[in-house]
């Protein structure tokens, strides 16, 4: 599972939008399945897509979508979105204008799994649901990866990824600034407190990130592949959210410092 993650306006949701197939680059190219995305059945018949509002049908009963689901989808596992509807304790004729949000986030996941796509996109489907409902909702996701179903999952809930994907992706104004399997960019980041003359004299190979004054001190997140011998160089791990703004702060400074020489220019 992947984990998509930047801050408002990053390009998330246009970036799933043009994986689904709802939007075409205006440069470039996007790839899914080795070919580019499109509007035709055999492709979206592979691709499962929940956007942030999780939309529904109002008036229709979660029956009434699983019907719905079921006469649009030539490949429809009518069991699994019943299965997981009744794992999420979903009501099946409660209209969906009665649902709750955790309910009607549940309600969409089912849609989409129900026509067992090969590649689930999700963007912010966690943004509405309290502690309970994203670990249910998350439970779910795991399951349906378990099953063979490549995910995408878009959302600000640094917390709740790291337990569940396996892959990060991070971007900002449109713009890829990290990627790679999770496990590996964790053990590649270090943070290292150290003198400030020794900040100023890292190994070959040693990548700063961002860095932090205190006093006469230095605190840096670093990325290297190799040990850090040096013994006045106090390293320590770090955690997906330090990992994740860390990238975001950075850019974000960047971003400003463009934005303001283009100003006073």
């Amino acid at each position: 599972m992947a984990a998509l993650v930047g801050p408002n306006g990053a390009g998330k949701t246009t970036l799933l939008n043009l994986l689904a197939g709802f939007l075409a680059p205006s440069e470039g190219e996007a790839r899914v399945f080795d070919d580019a995305p499109s509007d035709k059945s055999p492709f979206l018949a592979r691709i499962g897509f929940v956007a942030q509002d999780a939309p529904l049908y109002r008036d229709f009963t979660a029956a009434d979508h699983l019907r719905m689901g079921r006469h649009l989808n030539p490949t429809w596992h009518e069991e699994a979105a019943r299965e997981r509807l009744t794992n999420a304790e979903v009501p099946l004729e409660r209209r969906a204008s009665m649902l709750s949000g955790g309910q009607r986030a549940q309600l969409a996941l089912a849609l989409a799994i129900g026509k067992a796509p090969d590649l689930l996109l999700l963007d912010e489907p966690l943004a509405s649901l309290d502690p309970i409902a994203r670990r249910t909702f998350l439970q779910s996701l795991m399951a349906t990866a378990a099953n063979g179903t490549t995910i995408m999952l878009s959302s600000h809930l640094i917390s709740d990824l790291a337990n569940v994907c396996d892959f990060l992706i991070v971007i900002v104004a449109g713009r890829l600034v990290l990627a790679g399997d999770l496990d590996d960019l964790l053990a590649q980041h270090h943070w290292i407190v150290a003198s400030t003359d020794d900040a100023a004299h890292l190994p070959s190979g040693v990548h700063v990130v961002t860095t932090y004054k205190q006093d006469r001190n230095a605190r840096l997140l670093v990325r290297t592949t190799e040990p850090l011998l040096n013994p006045g160089l106090i390293a320590r791990p770090v955690d997906l959210q330090d990992l994740v703004l860390a990238y975001l702060e950075k850019k974000a400074s960047s971003v400003a410092a463009v934005s303001d020489q283009g100003v006073n220019a």
